[in-house]
């Protein structure tokens, strides 16, 4: 079973995605973007919980309407360097208001799960093989912000000023 980070604690996915496992009425589902525009009228009347993967350029505004059937999206991260799946996340919790799980998945490490649950990631998929309860770590790296995000911290500026 595969594990992963779930509001700061490590936990067994209950989640599967449309191609690792034939499709039961009883799972908890992940489709492919593409999957879900080219099906989705047959996936709305599926009685199983339903979850969408998302690429750094699938468009994230095409998804808007389907929020009350989707319950999660899976935002891929292809590499260190690509910084798309941050962006879709803030657009995601901001501007559409979603309030569904919001997992980062692909190759995503350590020193980036800080930065994901301030754009307003809940869940962390890391590649197989890492150290989940190292990875935990992470979001005690930093005690003050400097610039406003998703997450409730206050940034170090705002606390100067109710501090006065």
């Amino acid at each position: 079973m595969r594990q992963l980070i779930k509001q700061r604690e490590v936990i067994v996915d209950e989640w599967r995605y449309a191609d690792e496992d034939p499709v039961g009425r009883e799972r908890a589902l992940i489709l492919p973007f593409a999957r879900w525009k080219a099906e989705r009228e047959q996936w709305w009347l599926w009685d199983g919980r339903l979850g969408v993967r998302i690429g750094p350029t699938d468009p994230i505004a095409d998804l808007k309407n389907d929020f009350t059937r989707i319950g999660l999206v899976a935002v891929e991260f292809g590499g260190l360097a690509e910084g798309r799946g941050y962006s879709q996340a803030a657009l995601l919790r901001s501007r559409y208001k979603f309030t569904g799980e919001l997992r980062a998945v692909g190759k995503i490490q350590r020193d980036q799960l800080f930065y994901m649950a301030r754009c307003g990631f809940d869940t962390f998929e890391l590649p197989e093989g890492a150290d989940l309860s190292v990875a935990l770590t992470a979001f005690d790296d930093f005690s003050v912000a400097y610039q406003g995000a998703f997450d409730a911290a206050g940034v170090h500026v705002q606390r100067r000023t109710v501090a006065a």
